[in-house]
């Protein structure tokens, strides 16, 4: 009470507040159409669903599943500037080598079902966790379905992200765009040439017309980083020499998210760097303590709008220093003059 003094509400006072608040948080009444029914103004009615909140006669609360965190979530958004961040409860099964859970996808397929709108291009990058979520999609709007980059290995395209793309167009009811390509060539020259082939360059026709992606990351160390498995020992050395901290899509970062080993993207067959900024929502997905620091990475470079993840990468993510600069929203290269 305004006096600060804890008086007891009579019978009548609490009736009237209990009916009152019934009108509004249940019957979704106003105040003025409450006041105009008990014949009191609606700052009386403000005050007596004050008072109904200060003592315990009614009771808010926010729930969301329990497999979810709201204080982390929203901890998180705010920190590194995000439009969505959702944080899943780690398994309790979880050890400190695992990949990303499974239960990043399934909530990552929910987020989509809600970020796509009928008429969008979604766009799916490879990795472990976007095939996690193709595989766990149940309702899309009607949308086109595009890939983003090859794949890890040519052979596995049926159980890669050539069948993810098929799926999420399967629920969709669209057209499907696969690259039936490796992600990474020889030698640059070898990779030109395959983006001319009529397939995979209708694929890329679509890039700029991307409206929602799917992008996965991952840290430099084997097992966790596709690029990484799949460059020579020698090719390992030369990029960590150069300080890189965290891939995604074939681009790679250092941990202050600036963008190193361009010439690395001449080989690749992947959506560039550029075409991945002008795209209104990227959507990553990774978790893990193991992923935590390259998370951090991508996040600062400003190539994606919002993430999935767990509580422990969450954990080292708040644990960190502040970030500086929110770049997420801003779209803006923090270092175009990253060395290469």
């Amino acid at each position: 009470m305004s006096s600060g003094r804890a008086t007891r509400m009579g019978p009548a006072e609490l009736m009237q507040a209990a009916a009152m608040a019934r009108r509004f948080y249940l019957e979704s009444k106003s105040k003025i159409q409450i006041a105009d029914e008990f014949g009191v103004s609606r700052f009386k009615v403000a005050r007596v669903l004050e008072t109904a909140l200060e003592r315990d006669l009614v009771r808010i609360e926010i729930r969301v599943p329990a497999e979810l965190d709201a204080e982390r979530s929203d901890a998180l958004r705010a920190r590194f500037g995000l439009r969505h961040a959702v944080v899943v409860e780690s398994p309790t099964e979880a050890v400190d080598d695992a990949a990303d859970p499974e239960n990043l996808g399934e909530v990552a397929a929910d987020l989509l079902g809600e970020l796509v709108t009928d008429g969008d291009v979604l766009g799916l990058a490879w990795g472990r966790s976007t095939i996690h979520m193709a595989t766990a999609l149940r309702q899309l709007p009607p949308c086109t379905v595009v890939q983003l980059t090859g794949v890890y290995d040519a052979g596995t395209a049926d159980r890669g992200s050539v069948e993810a793309v098929r799926r999420a167009a399967e629920v969709a009811g669209g057209e499907a765009h696969p690259i039936y390509a490796p992600m990474l060539l020889p030698d640059s020259s070898t990779a030109a040439a395959l983006r001319h082939q009529t397939g995979i360059a209708r694929a890329f026709e679509y890039f700029d017309k991307v409206t929602v992606a799917a992008v996965s990351i991952g840290s430099w160390e084997p097992g966790i980083s596709t690029v990484h498995d799949m460059l020579s020992a020698q090719e390992r050395e030369h990029y960590s020499s150069l300080g890189v901290a965290a891939e995604m899509s074939a681009h790679l970062f250092d941990a202050q998210g600036r963008r190193i080993g361009r010439d690395l993207g001449e080989r690749c067959i992947t959506v560039e760097a550029e075409r991945l900024r002008r795209i209104p929502e990227v959507v990553a997905i990774a978790g893990g303590h193991r992923k935590a620091a390259a998370i951090g990475a991508v996040l600062r470079s400003g190539l994606v709008t919002s993430l999935v993840t767990d509580t422990a990468a969450a954990d080292w993510l708040l644990a960190e220093e502040e970030p500086g600069p929110r770049p997420a929203l801003e779209r803006t290269d923090p270092d175009s003059t990253a060395a290469s």
